[in-house]
């Protein structure tokens, strides 16, 4: 019997277009699997709560709302928990005086959050400090993944989408919708879900142990002091003169003491720019109809303040130049890395090798190179870095001075001694006519 033959397949032209293939569908929104509770906001309400998470089991995925861009604080107005066996809950923590309550249901059960760094001072300031915590964010840095937000490692790991349509909304508002309600509840819908799926990965990886180095150095964290923060104020680079740059300081302090008392976001006093405006001026606006017509200065803050600011530019104007900011802030670490080859050509040459040698690290353990080591650390012990050039010595020393500026084990065992090569090559082979170094986080001017 002859074998029959496959249909005759039409030949395409060559100039055909190809097949478009179709798009993939979008994965299935997140929802909640329990009716969405309502909000604690009494103390018979917050007794009930704390009942229900001490009787859970497994550690307690938690969640906090602030309202960033509204207020002046960086208090939490709302906290969401939830843990196996007791639900969601979602907590106003204003009408108390403390959460001491909570604190104990939870009791020496691990924290699970999403970039802890962002919460845990506000809800430290309401009386809650993990024992344990386990963060989701920094566990995928570690394991390399490219993006890192709550929604995309839930789309990637659970297969679930997440709206964000309410990330940026003024929670302090009362009553809260229940739309805004049902988005809070969602950001610890899967969040113990999600951890055991990271914590395996990071155990298959070999990388279990550094989480937990970096998990329990974070319970410590305090959001750094900003020194200087009046230098933050957009438009910054384009004031000249120590004159303009005290009028900056004074605009910018004077708004900064209203919206703490006012308890208001500062741009909703002035913007920057109407600092920037002040300060660029031709002559200083020392009076109040001066500072009304510049561009910039208007709303019903300017309006409001208009005659206090104007009185902060007049005591400027009569300052002595020597109580008046310098253009450059003072610094006790090293200078900028692009003056390292002229003012240290050794210490340049450090910088080159050890910065190769880290991205070549940084590709073997796939994660950010910043997650190996800080790089103003990286930096501070390369511009100065310890006297001994014995190796056992050196490396011993490196390994104290990494330390002191908060680096973990795992850190140092991996960065140590590429500092220590550094160290002994740059001083055995010495950098000539070195390319200026860039310095990757040096702002740049518009």
């Amino acid at each position: 019997m002859a074998a029959s033959l496959p249909p005759e397949v039409p030949e395409q032209p060559d100039d055909a277009a190809p097949t478009e293939e179709a798009a993939p569908e979008p994965a299935p929104l997140l929802t909640l699997r329990d009716p969405l509770p309502d909000v604690v906001d009494t103390p018979a309400g917050l007794e009930e709560l704390c009942a229900a998470i001490a009787t859970g089991t497994g550690p307690v995925a938690i969640d906090a709302e602030r309202a960033s861009g509204h207020r002046y604080s960086n208090r939490a107005y709302l906290i969401q928990l939830r843990r196996e066996g007791s639900g969601t809950h979602l907590l106003d923590p204003t009408p108390f005086d403390d959460l001491a309550p909570l604190q104990e249901a939870i009791g020496d059960a691990e924290w699970i959050l999403h970039a802890a760094t962002q919460d845990l001072p506000c809800l430290r300031g309401e009386g809650l400090t993990p024992a344990a915590l386990f963060d989701t964010e920094l566990a995928g840095r570690l394991l390399g993944y490219p993006r890192v937000g709550l929604a995309t490692l839930v789309e990637t790991l659970i297969g679930r989408r997440m709206k964000k349509e309410h990330s940026a909304v003024d929670w302090s508002t009362r009553p809260l919708p229940q739309p805004w309600l049902e988005y809070a509840a969602l950001d610890v819908e899967v969040l113990v879900e999600l951890r055991d799926l990271i914590a395996a990965e990071l155990v298959a990886t070999g990388k279990d142990g550094w989480a937990r180095e970096e998990f329990d150095a974070l319970r410590g964290f305090e959001a750094p002091v900003r020194v200087d923060a009046w230098r933050r104020t957009s438009g910054l680079h384009k004031v000249r003169g120590r004159r303009a740059l005290g009028a900056v300081k004074a605009m910018w302090e004077l708004r900064d003491e209203i919206a703490e008392q006012r308890d208001v976001t500062p741009g909703r006093i002035v913007p920057d720019s109407a600092i920037a405006a002040a300060a660029t001026a031709p002559t200083l606006p020392t009076e109040r109809t001066e500072l009304m017509a510049l561009k910039g200065f208007h709303g019903r803050g300017a309006e409001r303040y208009s005659s206090r600011f104007a009185a902060v530019l007049r005591e400027v104007a009569e300052l002595p130049e020597s109580e008046l900011p310098a253009r450059t802030p003072r610094s006790d670490g090293p200078p900028p890395p692009r003056a390292w080859a002229d003012r240290d050509p050794v210490a340049a040459r450090r910088l080159v090798l050890a910065r190769e040698a880290m991205a070549a690290l940084a590709e073997k353990h796939t994660m950010p190179v910043e997650n190996l080591l800080t790089p103003d650390s990286l930096r501070r012990v390369l511009w100065a870095p310890p006297a001994s050039r014995d190796p056992e010595q050196l490396a011993s020393e490196v390994a104290a001075v990494l330390s002191g500026m908060g680096a973990r084990p795992w850190q140092i065992g991996l960065v140590g001694p590429v500092v220590v090569d550094a160290v002994l090559t740059a001083d055995a082979e010495p950098l000539v006519d070195a390319e200026p170094l860039v310095d990757a986080e040096a702002p740049t001017e518009d």
